[in-house]
């Protein structure tokens, strides 16, 4: 039936507050945050803002809330153990130790529970845009990601402070949106949309050679494009209008080529999504400064300024920023001019090297480059080749059968936790916390926190894994590791803790299934994109980090001084990021340009069985 709500579990949001400027809550993620919950008007979760030590003032915030938010000031010595080791925004259930972490992760946390709260609202499902993939991907592969969890917040902020005592440049993540909004939209029926808008054209210009078109008319024409048509009918949740009849010959024949390109209604294209949302409150904050004390520079961000003016025109967005303190700027009208390259926004990172003219394809030569600088493969035994897991003494529950794969896959997973977890258990000791990054379902981690017996306070599985320590020093020879497992000690108080960080949700959700069904005390979840977590820990693991996610797991456990134990994979996926530029090591600097490290990374993914045995050999 419409409108009966689930009974969910309560669950705790803390946002951080810092500030106020210019009538908006700094950070900008707590404002955006809070938007999206009187969108959603989602009252499930207790809303806590975190005070730093200099804002001590709340008295302000009232203006900005909204007047049904009801909110718990805490300090950042009152937060959850797991929530102290995040970046805020984030999100806590009980018992505290499953998390959610950063913008984009709560924010579709809270849309999802919103709708599982009353199905009724499908409009906030939508948000979540096609495939439910609006803001899913992790800011280093996801350009929107990036421009709305990190860079347009931290940019406008930064306008914002700057604004109060001087003239600031229009940041240039703003310039970098509008350059966006220039750019054609790619939709799922692409091909289709662009059709009908072909038959729209023609038919609005044979009535324009016909006979003079009425005022209503032409107005008609003017405002209600395909794309507004497409993007409000969604939002009224109704149905598009069928076409009455099938296309013209010369609608459905026209080459792809001659299609004309849709047009943005809203940031990432036809549908009002998460990342609307997110750029709302930013948006606005912005446009308030420059309106106020820089009106001139309005001009060169037009296509901003119409999709801030389409925005409010969505059903709930003005009764929500209302609650919210945003009072809707009506601006000018701005003439948009022809689609522009911007001089001064760079292209994506590694883009000079894609016609280097000294290039020589395929891996042999740049193989041959780096044999002549003395570098080459060394292949070294491996240390303990017989240490296994007691796979059959473990709990199903253990096992990565249990995490739905087939059964070869799930063999050639115990191989690689057998390697892994011999390994982290000659550096670890009582009081550690080991992070398994990337963790999935939790493989990894969930056999580290039965196995060792830190986790579990018992003197039993202290001995019997003292035994097996003596057994694995035995069999391996490396000092530096036996030096680590000697430091065990059965007579240490201090519990062990595993940390699992996975951005996927159902993967994370898995583990900590199976880690209740083992019992597991000492484990935390966290959901997040790895970036977010900021606690301090001793071992990072990470098995089949994908591509550039390795080397991000590698820098962080440096950063923190940790050990770290990897194995990573995809490595055709390693490209330029906004983080890292490929080659990292100073010797392959000096040998290789970034496209044939690109080379050598795509056939180093080329060793599967089915290849044929030379190209894999090169592999």
């Amino acid at each position: 039936m419409k409108g009966i709500k689930k009974s969910l579990t309560e669950e705790y949001l803390y946002l951080d507050f810092s500030h106020q400027a210019e009538g908006c809550i700094l950070p900008l993620h707590t404002s955006v945050t809070l938007f999206l919950l009187s969108y959603c008007d989602c009252k499930i979760f207790k809303v806590c803002l975190v005070l730093t030590e200099e804002d001590t003032d709340t008295s302000p915030l009232r203006d900005v809330l909204s007047q049904d938010t009801e909110v718990q000031i805490v300090s950042r010595q009152e937060l959850p153990p797991i929530v102290q080791n995040c970046c805020l925004p984030a999100v806590v259930e009980q018992p505290d130790n499953f998390c959610r972490a950063g913008l984009a992760v709560v924010l579709r946390h809270i849309a999802q529970k919103a709708y599982e709260t009353d199905p009724s609202k499908k409009e906030i499902l939508e948000l979540l845009g096609f495939k439910k993939t609006c803001l899913k991907a992790c800011a280093e592969v996801s350009q929107w990601t990036r421009l709305c969890e990190l860079t347009i917040p931290l940019a406008i902020e930064n306008f914002l402070r700057e604004s109060l005592v001087q003239t600031p440049a229009i940041p240039m993540e703003i310039l970098e949106l509008e350059k966006k909004l220039r750019e054609p939209v790619r939709v799922h029926n692409d091909d289709k949309l662009r059709r009908q808008k072909l038959k729209q054209q023609t038919k609005g210009q044979v009535k324009g050679q016909g006979q003079p078109l009425e005022a209503s008319e032409e107005s008609d024409y003017a405002s209600q494009s395909l794309e507004l048509k497409v993007a409000f009918s969604k939002l009224m949740v109704q149905e598009g209008q069928a076409a009455s009849s099938r296309e013209p010959s010369h609608i459905r024949k026209a080459k792809a080529s001659d299609l004309p390109p849709l047009e943005h209604v809203f940031a990432e294209g036809l549908f009002f999504t998460l990342a609307d949302i997110v750029l709302l409150p930013c948006v606005h904050h912005f446009l308030v400064v420059i309106c106020k004390k820089f009106s001139e520079k309005l001009t060169e961000f037009p296509l901003l300024a119409s999709w801030y003016q389409r925005i409010q025109e969505v059903p709930r967005v003005q009764t929500a920023a209302s609650k919210c303190g945003i009072q809707f700027l009506q601006l000018p009208e701005l003439s948009a001019t022809p689609n522009e390259r911007c001089p001064h926004l760079s292209e994506a990172p590694g883009g000079e090297e894609q016609n280097d003219p000294l290039f020589t394809g395929g891996p042999r030569p740049t193989m041959t480059k780096l044999l002549e600088k003395g570098i080459e493969v060394v292949f070294s035994p491996h240390p303990c080749p017989t240490w296994t897991l007691d796979w059959n003494g473990l709990p199903a529950a253990v096992s990565p059968k249990e995490g739905r794969m087939s059964s070869d896959r799930a063999l050639r997973k115990q191989q690689q936790l057998n390697n892994l977890v011999y390994v982290v258990i000659n550096q670890a000791k009582p009081g550690d916390r080991i992070v398994d990054f990337c963790s999935g379902g939790g493989h990894v981690g969930l056999v580290l926190a039965h196995v060792l017996p830190s986790c579990q306070g018992s003197a039993g599985k202290w001995k019997g894994q003292m035994e097996l320590e003596v057994r694995v020093r035995e069999a391996f020879i490396h000092p530096l590791f036996l030096l680590k497992a000697a430091n065990f000690s059965p007579t240490s108080a201090s519990p062990l803790l595993v940390i699992l960080i996975e951005n996927k949700e159902l993967s994370l959700i898995r583990a900590k299934k199976r880690s209740d069904e083992l019992g597991l005390s000492n484990i935390w979840f966290i959901q997040a994109n790895m970036e977010y977590f900021a606690g301090m820990f001793n071992i990072g693991v990470a098995l089949h980090a994908c591509g550039v996610a390795t080397d991000m797991v590698i820098e962080q456990c440096i950063k923190t001084r940790a050990s770290f134990v990897t194995c990573p994979c995809c490595y055709g996926f390693i490209q330029n990021t906004s983080k890292f530029n490929f080659p990292k090591s100073e010797q392959f600097k000096k040998t290789l340009s970034y496209k044939e490290h690109m080379v050598l990374c795509r056939f180093a993914d080329q060793t599967a069985v089915q290849l044929p045995p030379q190209r894999r050999i090169i592999g």
